[in-house]
């Protein structure tokens, strides 16, 4: 089973993100921020990690630089999930090592297609 990690300081993203991932069969894993995130990553790699931008302690931009530096850290897909909907955001999140970007509010069927485009479903 295929395995994603759901980053974000909303327990409610968190929930209804796991609820869409859980019926496309993937195994989850949740963190509140960009550090908790790591410390998972560090214990098991996912295949998979749709992470928020704006979160306290580490942001989402800062835990993607920092998670493709681990060891094993290049193998997770990068799916960014957040209200930053500029062209500065999405370049910098692409440039730093995400696969895709997703605008927040999110449904099933754009994660679905999302997951699609980068070859997860």
């Amino acid at each position: 089973m295929r395995s994603c990690l759901v980053v974000d300081d909303s327990r409610v993203i968190r929930k209804v993100a796991r609820r869409i991932l859980e019926d496309l069969e993937f195994k989850i894993e949740e963190a509140a921020d960009g550090m908790e995130a790591l410390t998972a990553c560090r214990g098991q790699m996912p295949d998979m990690v749709l992470l928020d931008w704006n979160m306290p302690v580490m942001n989402g931009l800062d835990f993607l630089k920092a998670l493709r530096q681990e060891p094993g850290g290049d193998k997770p897909v990068v799916i960014f999930c957040t209200t930053e909907n500029d062209l500065d955001h999405i370049t910098q999140a692409l440039e730093n090592g995400a696969n895709e970007y997703i605008m927040k509010p999110f449904d099933g069927d754009i994660i679905e297609a999302k997951l699609a485009e980068v070859g997860l479903v």
